[in-house]
């Protein structure tokens, strides 16, 4: 999903684009604030985000014009507090109006919601899972936190999967492997305990420690905190 966000204010591009990359989501703006329509067309996304105040013309201005080709989801991004500002918007075709300072998580909900609206987004949003306050990327077979990366094998990722889905909760290992071998990847109880070891050093390598541990003759557990 490719987000147009025309702001002016590098440090809040900075900081979305940022956060919205963790979501597997691709950040473009304009390269010339007073041809905004040639970038718009040429990058053709899914979303837009304006700012109002904007140099050269206002945000209202690229609403109304952005309007007039494409029936894109818009969410106005302003620090102006008045509510004609707010009508303006909406009147002019905007989907949704957040003002700032505003809190990321919210940006984030208000982007997922418009693009599961739009583009019936749930199914992909479901393969990106928060845990431990990492975000893990099932699609990718990534994981990302404290802005650091950590790519899985598909073992990896799969034992990861079925531990986060039961988290704090016990997994056997009997139901591990037969889950491995329905799934058709070979695995027996040493390739189990050397994928298993892996997996934890890759967290660690991202200071993720003791998030998955050992219950001795039971199986193992992902814990939430």
């Amino acid at each position: 999903m490719k987000i147009f966000l025309i702001e002016d204010d590098m440090s809040i591009f900075r900081l979305i684009e940022e956060r919205l990359q963790q979501w597997s989501l691709q950040i473009t703006g304009p390269k010339d604030f007073q041809k905004v329509m040639n970038d718009f067309t040429e990058e053709n996304p899914q979303l837009v985000i304006i700012d109002i105040q904007l140099p050269a013309y206002d945000g209202f201005h690229w609403c109304r014009e952005i309007r007039a080709i494409s029936n894109v989801p818009i969410l106005f991004l302003s620090s102006r507090d008045h509510p004609m500002d707010m009508v303006m918007a909406m009147q002019l075709g905007a989907d949704d109006f957040v003002q700032k300072p505003f809190h990321m998580d919210v940006l984030v909900a208000k982007i997922q919601a418009l693009l599961r609206r739009t583009y019936d987004y749930q199914q992909q949003a479901q393969q990106i899972i928060s845990w431990q306050e990492a975000l893990i990327d099932y699609e990718r077979g990534i994981l990302t936190y404290n802005n650091q990366q950590i790519d899985f094998t598909k073992n990896e990722l799969f034992i990861l999967k079925l531990l986060v889905e039961r988290v704090d909760k016990i997994v056997s290992r009997d139901e591990l492997m037969r889950k491995l071998w329905d799934d058709e990847r070979f695995v027996n109880d040493n390739t189990l305990t050397v994928n298993i070891n892996r997996l934890r050093q890759k967290l660690e390598e991202v200071e993720l420690i003791d998030v998955i541990v050992t219950k001795k003759g039971l199986g193992y557990m992902a814990v939430s905190t």
